[in-house]
């Protein structure tokens, strides 16, 4: 049986509209879950919606809907936007799905309460219905949530709580033991520090007067499982922990969690607990990525900045792949990374279609001006491809995604250096076999170069990689079956037209 992989994202709140900031986190899982099924390894991908809580309900009434139906437009639209992304998630979760999630939100409860760790207490403090998050004074700047730049609300109520505090010195030997690995490392040590101020227990629950739109309590319909503990759940929920079957056992624990920075706390501390008092195996690495803002701005609805993909594919005429370069390309995986439209267009001159395209459009020609069937029996190129692949799979392992695209640019940098140099097309004004057959030699190293650049591009670029194993004739074979292949090449349109 192949090797496992099993990779989620956190699950967006259905609470308004998706745009580019939301699927940073989805592009860079999607990259993840292609590599590994190039490694021939099985690969699980997991996404979807987080669904309940006060703020949706406040939300449908805003817009004169049911919380359903509200929560189900919003999902519908991510899954689009995910489909037209080119997103090869493997399931879509939605934690308002009564048969596929709430029955592991109520066994993952009753085995924390089994344990001792769900008791019944009284919460006086703040609570952010922005991040549906519980909050002190320094989480706050000038009073207000740095995120959603609005005071909390004041809480005073009973509650279920869960016993985070228990797990305090286990979740801080799990993290510096990297048995828990959180990446990068300078979240780790956010991570760590924030441990070492010591953490109390978190409310688990709402009142259902207050919260009517979620998972009530097991055993006591008068309280609402918090939505953070809900939602959380859903990794179990996608692999059906509740039915303890072979689909659960072959996936977990998860391999890579992607989160974005404003969620580690949950991922980090509340959800290794929660698995640690279930007596569940823990997630292998938590990868946290920074924010996605728009010409400097952090983006939010009184900005009215949040451009969904689609749009910024409307807008330029262009395919997903070359916005999901530029996300990769252009950002880093875990600062924050910055949107213009100057810079998407930069960076698609730039790199794809003076790049790539004009790279393709280059060894196409030459083989069109050949004799259009060449024989790839030769390869001057293969120890830059051999060490391409080396550093490129290296930065893979270590999720940096924008230098992993770089090794495949100094591959592109390098077969148009060569045409340069070596000027192939001179070859073919003597008229000799000897010197065609030279020719073809140069063109069998150009065009093998290209099928690997290719094959560096495929979890970035599916379509665009796609594209140029068609145009060369590789396309459907694995590279070690390219060598001794004949080829033949026709007239192409340009594979990223200038903008």
């Amino acid at each position: 049986m192949p090797q496992k992989f099993y990779i989620t994202t956190a699950i967006p709140y259905a609470s308004g509209d998706p745009h580019i900031g939301h699927f940073l986190e989805f592009i860079q899982a999607d990259v993840l879950a292609r590599y590994h099924r190039l490694q021939g390894e099985e690969v699980f991908f997991l996404t979807g919606t987080d669904e309940h809580g006060i703020k949706i309900a406040e939300y449908a009434v805003k817009a004169g809907k049911t919380p359903d139906r509200f929560v189900s437009e919003i999902a519908e639209k991510f899954q689009n936007i995910a489909d037209a992304l080119r997103i090869s998630y493997s399931y879509f979760i939605r934690t308002t799905n009564q048969q596929k999630h709430w029955p592991n939100v109520r066994k993952i409860w009753e085995l924390l309460a089994d344990n001792g760790d769900i008791y019944k207490g009284h919460y006086k403090g703040k609570y952010c219905v922005g991040c549906e998050k519980y909050v002190t004074e320094s989480d706050l700047e000038n009073g207000l949530c740095p995120f959603h730049q609005k005071p909390p609300e004041e809480l005073d109520e009973d509650n279920y709580f869960f016993r985070l505090s228990r797990y305090q010195d286990q979740l801080r030997q799990l993290i510096i033991s990297d048995e828990v690995k959180i990446l990068p490392g300078f979240r780790k040590q956010e991570v760590l520090s924030f441990i070492d101020r010591g953490i109390q227990d978190v409310s688990f629950s709402r009142p259902k007067e207050k919260l009517n739109w979620g998972i009530p309590v097991p055993g006591d319909e008068s309280q609402v499982i918090y939505v953070w503990a809900d939602a959380l759940t859903n990794y179990l929920s996608g692999v059906d922990f509740a039915e303890a079957g072979v689909t659960f056992q072959r996936w977990w624990p998860p391999d890579v969690q992607i989160v974005g920075k404003d969620i580690w706390r949950f991922h980090a501390l509340y959800w290794p607990a929660m698995l640690l008092s279930a007596h569940l195996p823990l997630p292998k690495v938590l990868f946290v990525h920074g924010f996605v803002t728009v010409g400097g701005e952090k983006i939010s609805k009184s900005l009215g900045n949040g451009i969904d993909p689609i749009a910024i594919m409307q807008k330029f005429s262009v395919d997903a792949d070359a916005v999901r370069y530029f996300f990769l390309r252009e950002m880093s995986p875990v600062e924050d990374g910055d949107y213009t439209d100057e810079k998407f267009i930069t960076r698609y001159n730039g790199d794809l279609a003076n790049g790539i395209g004009n790279f393709l459009a280059r060894v196409n020609q030459l083989g069109v001006l050949g004799r259009g069937t060449i024989a790839l029996n030769t390869n001057t190129f293969q120890d830059a491809i051999v060490a391409a692949y080396n550093d490129y799979a290296k930065a893979m392992q270590e999720f940096r995604f924008n230098e992993a695209l770089v090794f495949a640019s100094q591959l592109v940098k390098i077969g148009d250096g060569y045409i340069n140099e070596q000027k192939p097309w001179e070859l073919l004004k003597s008229g000799t076999d000897e010197a065609h057959e030279k020719f073809n030699q140069h063109i069998s190293s150009l065009t093998l170069l290209l099928g690997n650049i290719a094959q560096l591009l495929t979890p970035f670029m599916p379509a665009t990689a796609e594209k140029i194993l068609i145009a060369i004739g590789l396309a459907g074979q694995v590279p070690d079956a390219w060598q001794g292949k004949t080829v033949t090449f026709q007239s192409l349109s340009p594979l990223f037209p200038r903008k």
